[in-house]
């Protein structure tokens, strides 16, 4: 060997070694910083990211404690089922389309008309729970999976599944991901929503195998066309049993011949086809790269994405210990701008409503005024859901933006009676008048809780300060000057471009 050769050797082994050393030190360092008590600015960023937006005191709770014992204790206070009381209708039979062809015209009319005020019901049942639970981080994950698992309202029509797909991604929103991904190819929202309830022996639907591929595990380029046809035949005999709308299997249906997919032949049913998405390491890698956007950082990052999802596949996909391991990345405390989230418009309603200790009047008015922001619950753009980030920031929806918040501070008015009336007794265009009174704010509350002055009284610059760093983790581009009034500064505040990030 040349001394060249030799030289060039040793250079690479050193440049390995300083390498491995670098590494080393950037972990250990990141694990004394986890280790390291949160400050209010950290346990606020946290809460907001894993909830809506936190009170001054659940702030104070967990300011003390490391990243990684805040992480835990998010964890441990989840819960799998909702607080609120369902909408009064969900047991109703729904009335298939052969029935309400019999209607006369007026019939048709009034059930339509009952089919929007459900549908209003539905969105701001939601928004409730969302705004009063004691577990965000279940409404959070609820939230994804929604988002993740698109059935949508106007191809739905019925607002019965909706609801119980709702409770069921509750239910599995911090659990198995295995489980839920058996679950929702059963779901009766999704199979109607993706056609799945039309896919037959000898004529095949490829819509639900495509996006449960697409969509929901492995994500583009990790399979053929080939394999969607294949796919789609392992799916067949999944169906509806009309008069309750629940889960059917129906023998006859079903495609009992050989399929190859993704390589691999068998007899495959539906619970096989998924279990053998389970088993492709893309998959976990395409739910955890997606979890990282929506807790971590715009951008993720390739090898801790990596690690993250070879932990996630190896515990038997327990989306519980996915997100501990992305919550314990410094991203999600981080100061640094570059890896702010923006605040989606469901963000921003829920949590000035809980932000702010407001009284939610009218629920569907508020999830309307999240609609006209671009986000509307049960009402996805299409199957890949609402695209997020930068996207939830335009001419339009910032103004919404804006309206929504004037509102919210604006005084009590007689219109709020309108408001407070039963929603079951209103007619379409009524209903949403709603958007324009959705909740009521005492500022004067809001003011003395996060930085005890009065309304009216002007603010110093510490006391805005406290303000300021009560409402948001991230520092206004615009602080209110030295001597604002209170509640001109709160209004301030609240519509800095700060404010719709995360």
């Amino acid at each position: 060997m040349t001394a060249s050769a030799v030289w060039h050797r040793a250079t690479r082994r050193m440049a390995a070694g300083v390498g491995l050393v670098t590494a080393t030190v950037v972990a250990l360092a990141a694990q004394a910083a986890m280790a390291e008590p949160l400050d209010q600015r950290a346990a606020r960023q946290l809460l907001t990211r894993t909830g809506f937006a936190p009170t001054p005191s659940q702030v104070a709770a967990l300011a003390p404690l490391s990243q990684a014992k805040a992480v835990d204790r998010l964890l441990a206070g989840t819960l799998r089922q909702p607080r609120t009381p369902a909408p009064p209708w969900v047991d109703e039979r729904i009335v298939l389309p052969r029935e309400l062809q019999q209607m006369s015209e007026a019939e048709q009319r009034a059930y339509r008309q009952t089919l929007v005020r459900q549908s209003l019901e539905l969105r701001g049942w939601w928004l409730r729970e969302m705004a009063s639970t004691p577990s965000p981080l279940t409404e959070r994950m609820t939230l994804f999976w929604h988002n993740h698992f698109v059935s949508a309202q106007p191809k739905v029509r019925w607002p019965q599944p909706l609801y119980r797909q709702n409770l069921l991604l509750r239910e599995h929103a911090l659990g198995s991901f295995a489980d839920l991904l058996h679950a929702i190819v059963r779901d009766p929202a999704m199979l109607i929503y993706l056609d799945g309830a039309a896919n037959r022996r000898g004529q095949p639907n490829e819509n639900l195998a495509r996006e449960l591929m697409e969509l929901f595990t492995l994500g583009q380029g990790q399979y053929g066309e080939a394999d969607v046809k294949e796919a789609a035949r392992a799916l067949t005999g999944h169906s509806i049993e009309p008069s309750s709308g629940a889960f059917m299997y129906r023998p006859g249906l079903h495609d009992r011949g050989r399929k190859t997919v993704l390589g691999v032949s068998g007899e495959f049913d539906g619970d096989a086809l998924v279990d053998l998405l389970l088993r492709q390491p893309a998959t976990a890698r395409f739910i955890v790269d997606k979890l990282w956007r929506e807790f971590v950082s715009p951008q993720p990052d390739p090898a801790r994405a990596e690690r993250i999802a070879a932990e996630f596949r190896g515990s038997g996909y327990s989306i519980a210990v996915a997100l501990r391991a992305l919550l314990l990345q410094p991203e999600v405390v981080s100061s640094d701008p570059a890896h702010a989230l923006v605040k989606s418009p469901i963000d921003l309603v829920v949590g000035l409503v809980r932000q702010s200790g407001a009284e939610l009047v009218q629920p569907a008015g508020a999830a309307v005024a999240a609609a006209a922001m671009g986000q509307n619950l049960f009402g996805a753009p299409n199957v890949r859901g609402w695209p997020g980030g930068e996207a939830w920031i335009n001419t339009q929806t910032l103004l919404a933006r804006k309206q929504f918040i004037d509102r919210l501070l604006a005084p009590a008015a007689a219109t709020m009676q309108t408001a407070a009336a039963d929603a079951a007794a209103m007619p379409q265009q009524r209903l949403m008048r709603l958007a324009a009174q959705p909740a009521r704010v005492e500022p004067q509350a809001w003011l003395a809780a996060a930085a005890q002055v009065h309304p009216e009284r002007p603010l110093g610059a510490d006391e805005l300060a406290r303000l300021a760093a009560s409402l948001g983790s991230v520092a206004p581009a615009t602080p209110p000057a030295s001597g604002t009034l209170a509640l001109d500064a709160l209004r301030a505040l609240l519509l800095d471009p700060s404010y719709q990030l995360k």
